[in-house]
């Protein structure tokens, strides 16, 4: 039974229940041929195979996120509205890292609710100002999705809060998911009125719109897509706890580069790839690649940075240095450690507390000398777990200052409202060491901002009457949960959940020499100025263009329902196998060759009963009957189960274990390869596999005559693909001077004697036929895997073979839409045996049990 979530789309995107009215008027569309209007409106085209080029010349991102970077207000003496840019949005400053002559779009939500009779007016003027487009949700979609899917149950999950109880999160809530991918789709909607898809690239941001990537994939098979989470991508084992989690993957794997702040972060998504989804993946020059049916998704790693310019003009404004003198005097003889934090349970707030106060406790003569500046932002969620953050920070800081406060002076000052930009600078400026002591957290800029006004400017040192050449230090405490913390290597990382542990690191960081603080400083310093917002942004499109540049290489097909929508990616000349196609070709020729593999090709893979079928049995003997044909299975098992499955098929050739043993029909003996005589090598082998597979829970040894086979698909994926790859190493060592040799496939490890393939069992066959003066005028190739990739390939050969009187009719076909040397493909098992059906019914003689055949073949074509 299909999962509920494996829903229709546009049926879950537009249920009764949210009640979503159509966006009112469609903005202006972009025009990819001169004098034509593309048609977004839908979903019933497909772009896939699309040639047609823009007739723009400037080059475009569209870069979409919950909210737009404007702030909006009312005017109050005129009643309108009045937007302006939000200067501290990361999405406004990672421009500086595009060219100059691009155009960037922003799509989003505004941070204001707009009525609905204003929004076409704001929207067009969104447009034409801004260049901004803007989302309008509605009032109970937007408190659904945010709020509700965002807030309530995936930022607490990707923060490794699981809802055990009601106490402790919300429960997974259908409802809330709908609206989530309702919202998504709205955002793709207002994407697609802009695109230009042949040219511009969609950056799309965070955690709010995972599954955007699959409606636009969906649309735009081509669509140049970049994804970057902002939050942490937690372990598999807590990931795999959402209902919809294969659905959210899914829809991130319809990107073209995903970016992680971390590699932990990175780590875990591939994690979950790899045992949710069955995905491999590995480095490729540097970049890590993960294949999904023929594309390549990359994997970016690198942590966003701040804006320079920005947080320098606000040091240089008056009121900062200002303000600056003013928190001077009011810590003199002070020793400052400063927090920035929003008020949620994440930030550590309340475990900090518990630190100064265990700091004050042990050190006496820091008493009256220490003090913690908290500044807390608003919280951006709302929610009894906010409040009840609040409740135990204030209980903390109120114990901590009637214990500790004495003349005028007070060990804990919470700051608990806004506070502006040159307030917080002064702040930065003057702490001697800055803690941020999050227990999960995304990335965390706070060290950045305070390493940079640590550093200062030449204006401030001017206000302040400060040499420019003084030494400048800075002391970071960071927890080891949070993203900048790989990236600060001169900061004393804790453990937020060790008090002792961070009263220590707050004790070194306030008794540590200057010198050293100076040392830390600069190291620290040289990293963020040269790794900024614009560096972030730079280095993200580049890898993107490349994650690209491939897009009209091949042909793409879009396949799935639901939110299992995806796109494959093959070679032009790949199409899908068809019946009268073949057949067409059957019945002009009049000596045919038939390979076919085992597993996977006519008994599907997943099949518990590897027997083959009466089906199979009946469709075989009707191609062996036809005098034209010769027919071999060709496959990796041993040759004692072949001869069983088998026995009822008097002229079926059968070649085992990849072609080492050959028998061209019943009654003859089965030939051993002349190519490997030695298989001494074996005993080599199988202590080695033996010592893995005690080490690896759920692997196993398969051993047949000429090869052994060492099985991890039973074990854990991460663990039993690591395995994989040691006892690969392991192998190709101990066996570098032995005529064997070790590949790896899927879930297996294999060792066999050097130089036997499938391949060489296709090319005996129709080296046999040629000598017996029967040269092949048609020959059909179909298996599944890595080892019948030989087979493609000795068969194509023939093509040119001089000692053909004519090029045959060759169909080489792999089972399943993936990359292969093979031209064809057809789905699965299933449609394997109807073609084979489709054939055996067109045969000459037509055996009497196939006259079924000939009807539903007759009725397909």
């Amino acid at each position: 039974m299909a999962s509920r979530s494996y829903v229709n789309l546009l049926d879950l995107a537009s249920g009764d229940l949210l009640d979503i009215p159509h966006t009112p008027r469609a903005l202006p569309r972009v025009m990819t041929v001169p004098g034509i209007i593309s048609d977004l409106d839908g979903y019933g085209c497909n772009d896939g195979d699309s040639d047609v080029s823009s007739s723009g010349c400037r080059e475009r991102k569209i870069i979409v996120a919950n909210m737009l970077p404007l702030q909006a207000k009312r005017d109050i003496e005129t009643a309108k509205w009045v937007f302006s840019w939000d200067e501290d949005s990361i999405l406004l400053q990672l421009k500086d890292g595009f060219s100059s002559d691009t155009e960037v779009i922003y799509v989003g939500s505004l941070k204001v609710e707009i009525d609905l009779c204003e929004q076409d007016a704001v929207a067009q003027r969104l447009l034409d100002e801004f260049n901004c487009v803007p989302t309008f949700l509605p009032h109970d979609l937007q408190k659904k999705f945010y709020l509700g899917f965002c807030k309530q149950q995936l930022w607490p999950l990707f923060h490794y809060m699981l809802p055990i109880c009601p106490d402790h999160g919300d429960r997974f809530d259908r409802i809330l998911w709908q609206a989530y991918v309702s919202a998504n789709k709205i955002f793709a909607d207002k994407v697609m009125e802009v695109i230009n898809p042949d040219d511009d690239f969609v950056w799309v941001h965070d955690y709010h719109l995972m599954v955007l990537p699959t409606f636009l994939r969906k649309r735009y098979n081509r669509v140049k897509l970049g994804f970057f989470l902002h939050s942490p991508f937690p372990s598999s084992e807590i990931y795999r706890t959402l209902p919809v989690r294969d659905e959210i993957l899914r829809g991130l794997l319809n990107s073209d580069l995903i970016g992680f702040h971390t590699f932990d972060y990175a780590r875990h998504f591939l994690s979950c790839c790899s045992r949710m989804l069955g995905l491999d993946y590995e480095s490729k020059r540097g970049h890590i690649g993960l294949d999904y049916f023929g594309r390549t998704i990359f994997i970016k790693i690198l942590p966003v940075g701040i804006h320079m310019g920005r947080l320098e003009s606000v040091l240089n404004l008056s009121s900062t240095s200002a303000k600056l003198k003013e928190v001077q005097e009011e810590f003199k003889d002070k020793k400052v450690i400063l927090g920035v934090d929003d008020m949620d349970i994440f930030k550590g707030i309340s475990l900090k507390l518990l630190a100064v106060e265990h700091l004050l406790q042990q050190n006496s003569d820091l008493q009256g000398k220490v003090v913690l500046v908290q500044i807390v932002n608003p919280a951006r969620g709302l929610g009894k777990d906010v409040q009840e953050a609040k409740n135990e920070t204030y209980l903390i800081a109120r114990r901590i200052n009637d214990t500790y406060s004495k003349n005028n002076y007070q060990p804990v000052i919470l700051i608990d409202r806004p506070v502006p930009r040159f307030e917080k600078s002064a702040y930065y400026a003057v702490a001697e060491c800055c803690i941020v002591n999050a227990v999960r957290d995304g990335m965390n800029l706070v060290p950045y901002k305070y390493i940079v006004c640590r550093q200062g400017t030449a204006r401030l040192d001017e206000s302040l009457g400060r040499k420019s050449d003084s030494p400048r230090t800075s002391m970071l405490v960071v927890s080891e949960f949070i993203g900048c913390s790989p990236s600060l290597s001169g900061a004393i990382r804790v453990n937020p959940w060790n008090i002792d542990a961070v009263a220590d690191a707050m004790y070194a960081a306030l008794t540590m020499s200057d010198s050293e603080k100076q040392l830390r400083h600069e190291k620290h310093y040289r990293y963020v100025s040269s790794h900024d917002v614009a560096y972030w942004a730079h280095s993200f499109m580049q890898d993107l263009e490349r994650a690209c540049k491939d897009h009209y290489t091949k042909r793409c097909w879009g396949f799935g329902l639901g939110l299992g929508f995806r796109v494959v990616s093959l070679s032009h000349g790949f199409r899908k196998l068809t019946i009268d196609h073949v057949v067409s070709a059957y019945k002009r020729t009049n000596r045919r060759a038939i390979f076919l593999d085992y597993d996977g090709t006519v008994v599907p893979q997943s099949s518990i009963c590897k027997v083959p079928s009466p089906e199979v049995i009946a469709v075989l003997n009707a191609l062996c009957n036809d005098p034209k044909n010769i027919v071999f299975i060709v496959s990796g098992r041993g040759r004692d189960s072949l001869s069983d499955w088998f026995t009822s098929c008097q002229t079926l050739g059968l070649a085992a274990e990849h072609g080492y043993f050959l028998r061209w029909n019943k009654d003859s003996e089965w030939e051993a390869s002349h190519l490997s005589a030695d298989l001494d090598w074996k005993k080599i082998v199988e202590p080695v596999m033996q010592l893995y597979t005690e080490a690896t829970d759920g692997s196993n040894i398969e051993i047949k005559e000429s090869a052994l086979v060492w099985h991890h698909q039973d074990a854990d994926p991460d663990f039993g693909s690591c395995q994989a790859k040691e006892l690969l190493s392991h192998l190709e060592s101990v066996l570098a001077n032995e005529p064997a040799v070790v590949t790896r496939g899927q879930h297996i490890v294999e060792v066999k004697p050097q130089g036997i393939s499938k391949g060489l069992v296709a090319e005996q066959v129709l080296q046999t036929m040629v000598n017996g003066g029967n040269p092949p005028d048609f020959v059909l190739c179909i298996g599944d895997d890595r080892s019948d990739e030989d087979m493609f390939e000795t068969i194509l050969r023939t093509v040119s073979c001089p000692s053909l009187p004519s090029a045959p009719e060759i169909f080489a076909c792999t089972v399943g839409r993936k990359p292969s040397k093979a031209k064809y493909f057809l789905d699965d098992a299933v449609d394997v045996v109807k073609l084979l059906q489709g054939l055996a019914a067109s045969s000459n003689p037509k055996p009497r049990h196939l006259a079924h055949f000939q009807v539903s073949f007759e009725s397909t074509v």
